[in-house]
């Protein structure tokens, strides 16, 4: 079977994948910023034969493998790692430093699980041109920047990543979650949240903390503003249906005795239909508006635009396809229906640019032991630290080869056979 035939080199490979995880994780790097990453995975793309573009949409990577006629197949990773202090106490723990977009000197670490999605592809595409005798099409292998920030995907296909090898026919991608390592996890259509992220400037008249009554406090309005939204979701938004909105940020004043002149929160929404999004955005706006008129603002609140996702949708039929292909290769017990998780990504932007059906799916990676026991105990969690967590961090194996098999398997069910169609 060319399956198990592209595979058969996994097991050598594992150590040197370890290597290249482990070597990711002590060097993450902040979105846009992933030079010495996107260097290193594309000098791998070009040791297995691959075409390489590098600069796309600014620190993007594509690799072209051009194998005879047939669909052209596009796997994806994310490369960019968060602002966030590493508490794992790993051997190979980050101790790195950056700068975010608004120049501060931050601690940086892979807590969303990039660095394992990186090893992932370029392991598959290894697999993959190595084994190029048992398939024929064009594979398209990108490692994409700046997830975290929002626009990386539709940064490259701005910048033309479709151009070296035209539009895919399909795009396929997937993403660690703390879930019992090698586990697969597929959901047709809708499997993750939109995102929109908002910056309120509230202004108010400052003064001095003994003179209130000179003053417009922006503080109360804040507030007022902060407790008014959360009426949002359980007044207007209905019990069938679901939403998030959370003020995640409030920065107001710069001493206990002084009224400032302004607010300014940060809000975010989460969501996974269309219609309530805008109703929830619009709701935003509206109490804003409305609470800083009441508190007689002395001009109109500020609402900008930080940060969008869409709605992360699948393609049934091909989800269904490759959820069929999943359980032949790992079987029953390994392939489980996916939630609805309430986080957020780009990646189907590009299929969405390119006019072609995506599918985006869960590999586990904690321990399995670990992670059962605190589903069985009712503390999942409470003791199992998710993504974006400082404690956040994948188990090197069976995580490893499960998510190379993954990408291999869903290349392998979409790409034709030589002299096949």
């Amino acid at each position: 079977m060319s399956l198990e035939s592209v595979l058969a080199p996994l097991k050598a490979a594992l150590p040197g994948l370890e290597d290249l995880y482990t070597d990711l994780h002590r060097h993450p790097e902040l979105s846009f910023a992933e030079t010495r990453t996107a260097a290193e995975l594309a000098r791998r793309l070009e040791a297995d034969g691959y075409e390489v573009h590098t600069g796309i949409g600014r620190t993007g990577v594509l690799g072209v493998l051009r194998n005879g006629p047939g669909p052209k197949v596009m796997l994806r990773a994310d490369i960019d790692a968060l602002p966030v202090e590493e508490k794992t106490g790993l051997p190979y723990a980050s101790t790195a430093r950056g700068v975010d977009a608004d120049g501060r000197d931050v601690p940086v670490m892979h807590a969303c699980g990039h660095d394992m999605h990186a090893t992932w592809l370029s392991g598959a595409a290894s697999l993959l041109a190595a084994g190029r005798e048992h398939w024929s099409g064009t594979l398209m292998v990108v490692f994409q920047p700046g997830e975290e920030a929002g626009d990386g995907a539709a940064g490259m296909v701005r910048d033309g990543v479709f151009a070296p090898a035209g539009k895919p026919d399909v795009v396929l991608g997937q993403h660690v979650v703390p879930g019992p390592a090698g586990w697969v996890l597929t959901r047709p259509g809708v499997i993750m949240a939109a995102t929109d992220a908002l910056r309120i400037t509230l202004h108010g008249r400052g003064g001095h903390g003994s003179r209130p009554e000179t003053t417009v406090d922006p503080a109360v309005l804040a507030a007022s503003v902060v407790l008014k939204l959360q009426t949002i979701v359980s007044r207007e938004i209905s019990a069938t249906e679901s939403a998030v909105v959370t003020v995640g940020s409030l920065h107001v004043g710069t001493a206990h005795n002084i009224i400032a002149d302004h607010a300014v929160l940060e809000v975010n929404i989460r969501s996974f239909d269309q219609a309530v999004r805008e109703k929830v955005v619009a709701a935003v706006e509206r109490i804003v508006q409305g609470e800083a008129a009441t508190a007689g603002a002395p001009k109109p609140p500020e609402i900008e635009r930080i940060g969008a996702f869409p709605v992360t949708e699948n393609d049934d039929a091909a989800t269904e396809g490759l959820t069929a292909a999943f359980r032949d290769h790992f079987g029953e017990g390994r392939v489980m229906p996916a939630p609805l998780v309430t986080g957020s990504e780009d990646f189907s932007e590009f299929g969405r640019a390119a006019g072609v059906p995506s599918v985006f799916w869960l590999v586990g990676g904690l321990d399995e032991g670990k992670v059962i026991a605190a589903m069985t105990a009712g503390r999942f969690e409470q003791d199992i630290p998710s993504n974006h967590s400082p404690l956040f961090a994948p188990v090197p194996h069976p995580t490893l080869s499960a998510g190379v098999e993954t990408l291999v398997v869903a290349a392998l069910h979409r790409l034709t056979h030589p002299g096949v169609g």
